[in-house]
């Protein structure tokens, strides 16, 4: 049976339980992407499902390393969301064996940079083997977690990020460090998971839910809401993939399935979406 989380009176422990699930899943993923398959020649499965396949284009991922497209556990293209431009400084939150770094790396130019921050050794050896692979010399990759990332103050351009920020046990925190190394009029650009409406406690509860992006997700204005908390401006959500009950099959554990009844699964299928999320850190005034 799926380990549950923690009871909420016990917020440090459950919070310690999230983080190590969603590690030992992503370090899964790194290592089934590091030996080139898309099914369980490591002893894990990296297939892709409803969220995570077709999110680039062939032209997109030319020369990309496969190891990187394995790897990929996103739910849209942020690259493509954050128009970036040559000389840019880029920062990937959470950036996995590295596709969406390197994407960038590529839009950015020789004058420009992009980072990787991700907390997961094994998917940090796959991005820097990937950028190795890929020949791409304007990356860097960091180790770290989103709440914490070790940068200067002011020192991004733009802030991106694929199915992320909804792993995050303190999103306030991630969103305050987001707007703190960003520069003034710098962007923040990420795709997600978010919900258009409350789902159940008996989702928001299963760690596998949580690692598959969907328990942790913050309804539309709430997000919106911890953006101007944090200090951006003009936030906005663009939903750009619905699902539906039919995408439940790799996506819901056959146990909360069970649980929720015919009724609720189709009600949690229709409670999140993958968006685009922008918000802008404000300018200095110059009076």
């Amino acid at each position: 049976m799926e380990k549950k989380c923690c009871s909420s009176d016990n917020r440090s422990s459950e919070i310690v339980a999230i983080k190590d699930y969603v590690k030992k899943k992503y370090d899964e993923v790194a290592r089934g992407a590091s030996c080139g398959c898309s099914l369980s020649c490591c002893g894990t499965n990296t297939s892709k499902d409803a969220i995570t396949r077709d999110l680039y284009t062939e032209a997109e991922t030319e020369g990309v390393p496969v190891a990187a497209l394995l790897a990929s556990m996103g739910c849209a293209n942020p690259v493509a969301l954050a128009e970036l431009n040559p000389g840019e400084v880029v920062l990937d939150l959470g950036s996995g064996g590295g596709i969406d770094v390197l994407l960038s790396a590529k839009r950015v130019g020789p004058t420009g940079k992009a980072y990787g921050l991700d907390m997961t050794d094994s998917m940090l050896e796959l991005a820097r083997k990937n950028q190795a692979e890929a020949g791409i010399e304007n990356v860097e990759f960091l180790k770290g977690e989103i709440e914490d990332i070790p940068l200067p103050d002011e020192t991004v351009d733009v802030i991106i990020s694929n199915c992320v920020i909804n792993l995050s046990t303190d999103k306030d925190r991630a969103l305050r460090e987001a707007f703190r190394v960003l520069k003034p009029g710098g962007r923040f650009a990420v795709a997600d998971i978010v919900l258009t409406r409350p789902i159940s406690d008996i989702a928001k509860q299963h760690l596998a839910l949580w690692a598959g992006c969907v328990a942790g997700a913050l309804e539309i204005n709430e997000y919106k809401t911890k953006l101007l908390a944090a200090g951006f401006v003009n936030p906005e959500v663009e939903i750009v993939r619905a699902y539906s009950e039919d995408d439940s099959k790799d996506l819901i554990p056959d146990e909360v399935v069970e649980q929720l009844g015919k009724e609720g699964l189709r009600e949690l299928m229709s409670s999140f979406v993958s968006a685009f999320v922008r918000a802008v850190k404000p300018k200095r005034c110059c009076c």
